[in-house]
This record gives C-alpha cells, structure tokens and sequence, in this order.
C-alpha cells in the first residue's frame, strides 16, 4: 500500500525566511515556490538527499486544523487514496484530515496510528513535461505535495533560481 516516502511537510509563519535558513542549512535553493494571493510564498520545496526526497515547507496560515505548532506530516505515496484511507482506519487509525483535494490531481488525507503517530497518503499524476517528476513517480514513486485549503494558490507556480 505504501510506495514510498513522497514529502515531509514543515509550517512555517514566514516562508521567505524559513527558505532561507534551509537553503543556508542544505546549500542548496528551493526548486519548486507557489505564492500566497498576496504574492509571498505559500509554499517551497527542496529535493534533498541522494533519493532527492521532498521537504516542503508551507505557509502555517495552510496547517491542517488541530496541528500543533511542532508536528510535521510525512505524506507516503499511494495508488488508491480512498482505499488506503479505508484500510487504514479499518485497521485501527484515526482520522486527522478527510481526502482534500490540494489543486491540479493532488490529493492527500492523514490519520493517527493507533501510537499516536500522524500518518500522511497522497496520490497524484505525474507531471507533463517535467521529466524528473515523472522518473521519480513512475520509477521512485515520489510525487510532489502542495499547501492545503485555496487551490487557487496552487494554480500559478513559477520556477525559483
């Protein structure tokens, strides 16, 4: 049921800054920036490591409700969100966050493992054109995450760099 690590998924109140203490931190930029209506970043995220995982890190005003101000959300990739959702919660989690829709094919619900941990799926396609997403998800199967809640600050990314 879990392909594979797809983000982590850091809140932050002030995007700007927290890109900037990362990419001093991995010395490396961000690749991918989606901005808030107001035109600061909603949302940033870094490849890192060796198998290029995802940390996004993404504006708190986004933070699922009930989060606190120090948990992070790991999300796995999965073929069959709702499926996944319903084994899950079949098997003794709890909901944290129902299917939300995230703009553009990406979509994401969480639940509370019967340890308390918070467990994060998601399922999207592969981007057109974008030849490392679409090796990453069909050979890796990663994908990329995007701010919860107003999808229309999900529909106007620009490069970074």
């Amino acid at each position: 049921m879990l392909r594979g690590l797809s983000n982590i998924s850091f809140y932050a109140d002030d995007v700007a800054a927290a890109g900037d203490w990362y990419t001093d931190i991995l010395g490396i930029a961000p690749y991918f920036r989606r901005d808030n209506p107001d035109g600061t970043p909603g949302y940033i995220e870094f490849r890192v490591g060796d198998f290029q995982h995802e940390l996004g890190i993404v504006d708190r005003t986004y933070a699922i409700p009930g989060t606190s101000r120090s948990e992070s959300i790991t999300f796995w990739h999965v073929d069959d969100l709702a499926g996944s959702l319903e084994k899950l919660l079949a098997a003794g989690a709890t909901l944290h966050d129902e299917i939300r829709a995230r703009g553009e094919g990406f979509n994401t619900a969480s639940v509370v493992d019967p340890f308390g941990n918070v467990l994060g799926i998601m399922n999207n396609p592969p981007l057109p054109g974008d030849a490392r997403a679409d090796v990453m998800f069909h050979v890796l199967g990663y994908c990329r995450g995007f701010p919860p809640e107003r999808a229309e600050v999900l529909r106007h990314a620009r490069p970074v760099g």
